[in-house]
């Protein structure tokens, strides 16, 4: 029988092959109908499907590897490779926005000097409509399967999904203010796709802040951090729990604490009491929680 790790990542890899063939046959399409329909919108939207190809790759690779159990190189696993992979996504998304951002500011200075764009055929508009349908299908389905399976990546590239549909949009209106409202309305191109931009930064920064957070060691919440201190304190035998220490290691958290029990306690019992606060403490954030328990006696209250 497959362990609940090996179902996980094909579960991971199967919703990003399907992610990764919709997005090759899309960005094909809309290069085709933006050199065929004379649409430089609708080649920019294919540049940032392209982008959503080549981050499907990347959590291919580093799913694979942050399955890995752990090793004499990795006591506390390989986790933080789907992170990398995490920030990697973002970092896309934040390059990608910025070069939408520059394009669209251009393409708005351009109009407003006289410049007159060439107006796209009507092969653009349903590029971008059969674009924005099918990314947020595939948005829907990713960030699904991406919280049952508990992966950030996932959740991830659902995001960067929707930021292409999010871009369709904006290529839609643009083409379709240049096909149907004239020369001075195609402006609406440019000015459409800059509000598109900032939304695919400001999602993409959303991505990455958490991924340095993690990668710098930040402590978990002041909220689970007391959830960790109630399961402990739920134990009569243990005294004054002090030098909580928690992270983040991909999908998993670690816990170390130090607790204090009667010193007259054998070691056998002290060691069946630490036992069960980690059975606890797994049973409440997920089996693969690392734990680290420092005994020591209790202070005399005399």
């Amino acid at each position: 029988m497959a362990s609940q790790d090996t179902t996980r990542e094909k579960g991971i890899y199967r919703v990003t092959i399907i992610g990764s063939i919709v997005n090759f046959v899309l960005l094909v399409f809309k290069f085709f109908a933006g050199f065929i329909g004379h649409s430089s919108a609708m080649i920019a939207d294919a540049v940032h499907s392209l982008s959503d190809f080549v981050t499907d790759i990347v959590v291919i690779v580093f799913v694979r590897i942050s399955g890995k159990p752990q090793d004499e190189s990795h006591d506390y696993g390989h986790g933080k490779y789907e992170t990398l992979a995490t920030a990697i996504i973002g970092a896309v998304l934040i390059a990608v926005g910025i070069g939408i951002l520059a394009n669209s500011v251009t393409g708005i200075i351009d109009a407003f000097n006289g410049k007159v764009l060439e107006a796209p055929s009507i092969l653009a508009l349903i590029a971008a409509a059969i674009s924005i349908v099918s990314k947020e299908i595939l948005y829907q389905y990713t960030v699904f399967k991406g919280r049952r399976l508990s992966s950030k990546v996932v959740i991830a590239n659902a995001w960067h999904h929707r930021s292409d549909a999010f871009s369709s949009i904006g290529t839609l209106i643009g083409i379709a203010g240049a096909m149907f409202l004239g020369e001075k309305w195609r402006v609406l191109d440019p000015i459409a796709a800059l509000i598109v931009s900032t939304f695919i930064i400001k999602v993409a920064i959303d991505l990455v802040k958490p991924c340095i957070d993690e990668l710098l060691e930040k402590s978990l919440s002041n909220e689970v951090e007391g959830k960790i201190l109630s399961i402990i304190h739920s134990f009569p035998e243990v005294k004054s729990p002090h030098h909580l220490r928690t992270r983040r290691i991909g999908n998993n958290i670690a816990i170390e604490i130090h607790i204090r029990m009667d010193g007259a306690m054998s070691l056998k019992d002290a060691h069946e009491i630490t036992r069960n606060i980690e059975v606890a403490l797994k049973e409440e954030f997920g089996k693969d929680t690392h734990i680290g328990i420092h005994m020591e006696p209790a202070k005399d209250e005399r």
